[in-house]
């Protein structure tokens, strides 16, 4: 073979075992390097590093924070009486060779058994509690307790949970039409008692308002009777004066009246002799 043919499958095979010699490890990124199986080092920053070709094999793992819901699970309160608790977890690889070493490096199987500290942690937590301190502001002391305690076991997993969070705390689908019932019971309970509060209230105040009413008629109508005999006690003043000073002219001013009030109407018929007392007027201007 000659050099010409070799050159290019030496250079070939240089550039294979310099790219298969480096590796990168980027910042949000943990790297161990395993030699045969074994670890050799898993302090790296990010940046350029060498590996040697067919011998290390290098293993990479998130660093960034990750979420994980966890299924509802239904747990007793301090009352025997169960709730249903659904929540989820913030957490992050926080030692790469604890990790490596208790889970393997996988991430599903590290959630799996963090899923299960979290549950006997909230399990201890809500059994040592009442509902109502459970759904009130107690409930985040309650939660920064599990935290503590997650985190106490989480460490021989190489990770760090930064936060529990119970996303909804309910009754079981069993018990929740009872609940509901007595709840709506409760609830019928106040509002029959409001509704016979504001009905005596209702009869004080209509009470009030018809006294009240009685009173301001009772003292219309006095106001009005003495108005009223004031009234006809100066009309019968004007009268008399009127009539002292012609006596005639008042008579004849009274039966013009009672001829206008005896004859409003063309069908009006009146019986009486012509020469009555009534007609006297009628006769004469005079009267006589």
């Amino acid at each position: 073979m000659r050099i010409s043919q070799i050159i290019p499958i030496f250079l070939v095979v240089f550039a294979l075992l310099a790219v298969s010699s480096l590796f990168t490890v980027d910042e949000r990124e943990y790297a161990i390097k395993l030699r045969l199986g074994k670890i050799e080092q898993a302090d790296y920053k990010p940046g350029l590093h060498i590996k040697r070709p067919f011998f290390d094999e290098i293993k990479k793992f998130d660093k960034r924070l990750r979420t994980v819901d966890l299924p509802a699970e239904e747990f007793p309160t301090k009352e025997q009486k169960y709730m249903v608790v659904d929540s989820f977890v913030k957490w992050r690889i926080n030692d790469v060779l604890t990790f490596f070493k208790s889970v393997g490096g996988r991430s599903n199987q590290a959630e799996r058994r963090l899923a299960t500290i979290i549950n006997d942690s909230l399990r201890s937590a809500i059994a040592n509690h009442t509902i109502q301190e459970a759904i009130s502001e107690k409930r985040n002391s309650i939660m920064e307790a599990v935290q503590k305690a997650v985190n106490a076991e989480a460490a021989i997993l190489g990770i760090e949970v930064t936060d529990v969070r119970i996303k909804r705390l309910d009754f079981p689908q069993r018990i929740r039409v009872d609940v509901f019932k007595r709840m709506a019971k409760g609830r019928e309970k106040v509002a029959r008692e409001i509704r016979s509060t504001g009905q005596e209230e209702a009869k004080k105040i209509r009470a009030s308002a018809d006294r009240q009413k009685q009173e301001i008629l009772a003292e219309a109508y006095r106001t009005a009777e003495t108005d009223r005999g004031e009234g006809d006690a100066k009309a019968a003043e004007i009268y008399a004066k009127a009539y002292g000073k012609d006596p005639e002219f008042y008579r004849f001013y009274r039966s013009l009246n009672a001829y206008k009030s005896s004859f409003n109407s063309k069908e009006d018929v009146f019986v009486v002799q012509p020469d009555s007392e009534f007609f006297r007027y009628m006769n004469s201007s005079t009267g006589k």
